[in-house]
């Protein structure tokens, strides 16, 4: 299926998750070989399924196992708001004609991890985000990865909790290589053991990440300083050709990284946008 075509199906599904983080876990999820399923931590109301499910069904039908407690984050556990997703989520994936490739599993990322026993060939994982959370999906489905398999993170930029989580877990570590970064998303191949030339290729995206980041922050902020109009718009033309020179930096990098998980698949749909 033309990725112009998912984007108009999820296009009134809530969510926030961007196009190209959206046609990066297609292609994951369309490439998968069949040595393990897919597993997405955190659903919401499907928005990512559904790009995870059209690529599973144009692949090789993969099955995915949508895990949400359908209670909301834990943000809108704290303000004691009742929160129930799963209806809405179960219309949208069948709206979508991906709900025969999902498995919902209507379970907290901790129970549903007790007694699962699958092999996991990618993994997206978009659960509650502060540090703890992240940290305890990581130790928790990890080990259930095959080596040569995907582990993705979202919200890797601005959030606290998964960036320190990618920073001491994926970027700096030995079992982890074709480390790449798409707008929030972290995302990396698992191996027994990384070469010294793949933990250098993995800090350098880091650098670049994080440069991309203070930039960012940096724009920000120059908005709120008491500046003539005319020197604020002028410095704040600068920082963002800095901010789009690195993202398409990094894009280009991921989308090589992308490439070298799957080498016989050359991304083109991506490859081709700046």
């Amino acid at each position: 299926m033309n990725t112009e075509n998912i984007k108009k199906i999820v296009e009134n599904v809530e969510g926030w998750f961007s196009e190209r983080e959206g046609e990066l876990v297609y292609n994951f999820a369309k490439n998968c070989r069949g040595e393990g399923v897919i597993v997405e931590i955190g659903s919401w109301k499907g928005k990512s399924t559904i790009w995870l499910g059209k690529g599973s069904k144009d692949g090789n039908k993969i099955q995915i196992y949508a895990i949400d407690p359908h209670t909301g984050s834990s943000e809108h556990q704290q303000e004691n708001k009742k929160i129930w997703t799963f209806e809405e989520f179960k219309e949208n994936i069948k709206n979508a004609k991906v709900d025969d490739v999902i498995v919902p599993l209507i379970k907290t990322s901790e129970d549903a991890a007790k007694n699962f026993d699958k092999p996991i060939e990618f993994i997206f994982i978009d659960g509650a985000h502060e540090y703890e959370f992240v940290k305890l999906d990581f130790d928790l489905w990890f080990p259930k990865v095959v080596n040569g398999g995907i582990i993705a993170f979202h919200d890797t930029i601005f959030w606290s909790g998964p960036r320190k989580v990618v920073r001491d877990l994926v970027y700096k570590s030995k079992f982890f290589k074709n480390v790449g970064f798409v707008d929030s998303i972290t995302f990396a191949q698992k191996v027994k053991q990384n070469s010294l030339k793949d933990r250098i290729k993995n800090r350098y995206v880091l650098l670049l990440k994080n440069l991309y980041e203070f930039a960012s922050n940096l724009y920000e902020f120059t908005g709120k300083l008491h500046l003539p109009k005319p020197l604020k718009v002028i410095v704040k033309k600068i920082i963002k050709i800095l901010i789009d020179r690195l993202q398409a930096k990094l894009f280009r990098i991921s989308t090589l990284r992308q490439n070298r998980c799957y080498p016989s698949v050359f991304f083109d749909n991506v490859t081709n946008r700046n």
